[in-house]
């Protein structure tokens, strides 16, 4: 099971509007919360202060008797997973710090790995922390570089040449919305026109939920600010040669039916399934998906080998991508809650078993094997990434060689662990040609070992 660190939505409507911001932060965390299941927050400006609320759960558990004490014309709202700072409420988003009679907040989607130095330094300077979350630091070095209360630019400028790392973050300073996205532009960030006002998100498929027009992604190195339901700002700090944008939004991450730095997730994920029709040329009965993030590429699949797409497993749509236990005989109790196959279409057939990507092999093993025990005759994996051979440190929870079980075997091992009868990755080319981008301006780190940001940073 993959996990990446959040997703974050900011919204600024006119103070005319009759609008409740808080509602539009809900609907929008609502359609990212596949980003983020073990903490929810928002922090709305309403009459002259930052009232703040966010606790551990799902968006509606945290939520379910709040949104009418958090009124306001403009807010910012954070489903998180946990990378850097354990799964609590303290290290829980927003953040809100009161520095000379005005609130910041801040919501930040990534992973600065150069934040203990930072949080080192800020330390010595006396500055005190009540987390062990790099988005703390983060909002301490903002506030530690204004200068002129009313401009914030410089200080995102000064702040962006000292963090390495990834983040999209959304800063709410009173009514004052201030976006802002790293240089690389690792993790997606765009901005939307909605009734009323604009929206910045993680996806576009916030911006879809509220009913609103999707306007672009923010670039990389750049800051918007909106304040009073305008764009009053647009301006790119810094601008790099090349993106780096992250390969796994496209495999796993992000709703196939969002847009990330112009590119349909769906179109590549179909891509990424017709290309490994193509080069896997397998003799079966049927295509079928690990459900549900490997649908699409299944589609694709079928698409263009003219095998019938039809179901093996079913998903218990109650058990969310959270669902991890410690233990060996947890583990197989909870995939057998979360998936369940149906034995009249799986007995006495060749199936072709797509799924997005193989981390440590141990699911991917207690699937196929479930399939044969259901009377499959054979199962073929294919799979959607790559063989992830490196860390990541940039906001996916696999942040050492260990976990990754290609990092140390070959694909014929793989195979023996997994139990399947064939096992087909697509290539990193392959990839790349599916995603429609530059091989420079995309991050393939954990598929190659070939890390943007020096490691001897991190």
């Amino acid at each position: 099971m993959i996990r990446e660190e959040c997703g974050v939505i900011g919204v600024s409507f006119s103070r005319e509007s009759s609008l409740d911001v808080s509602y539009q932060l809900y609907y929008g965390l609502y359609a990212l919360q596949h980003r983020g299941q073990e903490s929810a927050g928002m922090a709305v400006f309403d009459k002259g202060r930052v009232n703040l609320y966010k606790n551990m759960g799902l968006i509606f558990e945290v939520f379910n008797k709040k949104l009418g004490k958090l009124d306001g014309s403009a807010g910012i709202g954070h489903v998180r997973y946990s990378t850097i700072g354990e799964s609590n409420i303290e290290n829980s988003q927003p953040f809100l710090i009161n520095h000379k009679g005005k609130a910041f907040a801040i919501v930040h989607n990534g992973n600065l790995v150069n934040y203990r130095k930072l949080r080192s330094n800020a330390e010595r300077r006396g500055e005190v922390f009540t987390s062990t979350s790099d988005s703390e630091v983060m909002l301490h070095l903002i506030i530690g570089e204004v200068r002129d209360e009313r401009e914030i630019t410089p200080a995102i400028s000064a702040v962006m040449e000292k963090m390495k790392g990834s983040y999209s973050a959304i800063l709410l300073v009173e009514d004052c919305i201030i976006a802002f996205r790293d240089p690389l532009g690792i993790k997606p960030l765009c901005i939307g026109r909605i009734d009323g006002g604009y929206i910045v998100a993680s996806e576009s498929v916030a911006i879809d939920t509220l009913d609103g027009e999707f306007i672009r992604d923010v670039m990389p190195g750049e800051v918007i600010i909106l304040k009073d339901g305008k764009i009053i700002r647009e301006e790119r700090l810094i601008e790099l040669e090349n993106t780096a944008h992250c390969m796994f939004e496209y495999v796993y991450f992000a709703r196939p039916d969002s847009v990330i730095d112009g590119r349909s997730v769906y179109d590549v994920r179909r891509r990424i399934g017709e290309i490994l029709a193509e080069k896997s040329n397998i003799d079966a009965d049927f295509v079928s998906p690990t459900p549900d993030s490997g649908a699409t590429f299944a589609i694709g699949y079928a698409k263009r080998s003219g095998l019938p797409y039809i179901e093996s497993l079913i998903k218990n749509r109650y058990v969310g991508r959270t669902f991890i236990m410690p233990e060996q005989n947890e583990r197989e109790l909870a995939v057998r809650l979360k998936l369940n196959p149906i034995k009249t279409n799986i007995d006495g057939k060749r199936i072709v078993l797509v799924d997005d990507s193989v981390v440590r092999g141990t699911t991917s093993k207690r699937i196929v094997r479930m399939l044969k025990k259901s009377g499959a005759k054979e199962v073929h994996l294919c799979v959607g990434c790559p063989p992830l051979i490196s860390p990541c440190y940039f906001g996916v929870d696999f942040t050492t060689k260990d976990e990754l079980v290609a990092s140390k075997k070959s694909v014929e091992e793989i195979l023996k662990i997994i139990g399947a009868d064939s096992l087909h990755y697509i290539s990193v080319e392959d990839l790349i040609e599916a995603i429609g981008k530059k091989r420079e301006d995309i991050c393939l780190a954990c598929l190659t070992g070939e890390y943007r940001i020096k490691v001897s940073e991190i």
